[in-house]
């Protein structure tokens, strides 16, 4: 199903207990795009899941507003026992959650199966702990 929401278009997809969300912005100058966050928690609340995977692939650049979306999406996951796992980001945009030091606070992975499923390509990269 395709969502559109104020800036940003988004894909999502339910899985078995898990709410994927493919997003990419609707403009060229991702700092004109408004807060992600909000749309996707309304999308969250919607499904009755607090468990997301958030599909990063389309996304560019990782600007720091964006960045701090992410953070406040995680703990707003996390305050309902959810989580966030965040899959596709470019070598780019890991560098930049690297930098920000949350390569840590939120698990990446490279595609949709193996955060669904917790496992990544490098085991020793990531933590192995499925829901």
């Amino acid at each position: 199903m395709v969502v559109i929401s104020p800036g940003w278009i988004m894909e999502v997809e339910r899985g078995p207990d898990w709410l994927i969300v493919s997003v990419r912005s609707e403009h060229d100058n991702e700092w004109d795009t408004p807060p992600l966050a909000e749309s996707i928690w309304h999308l969250v609340e919607q499904n009755f899941t607090y468990r997301l995977v958030l599909d990063l692939s389309n996304v560019p650049m990782l600007h720091t507003s964006l960045v701090g979306q992410l953070v406040y999406l995680q703990k707003r996951l996390s305050i309902h026992d959810g989580c966030l796992r965040i899959c596709g980001l470019s070598d780019r945009n890991h560098d930049i959650l690297r930098t920000c030091r949350l390569d840590g606070l939120m698990p990446h992975y490279r595609d949709r199966n193996e955060a669904v499923l917790g496992q990544a390509t490098n085991p020793l990269a990531l933590p192995n702990k499925p829901r």
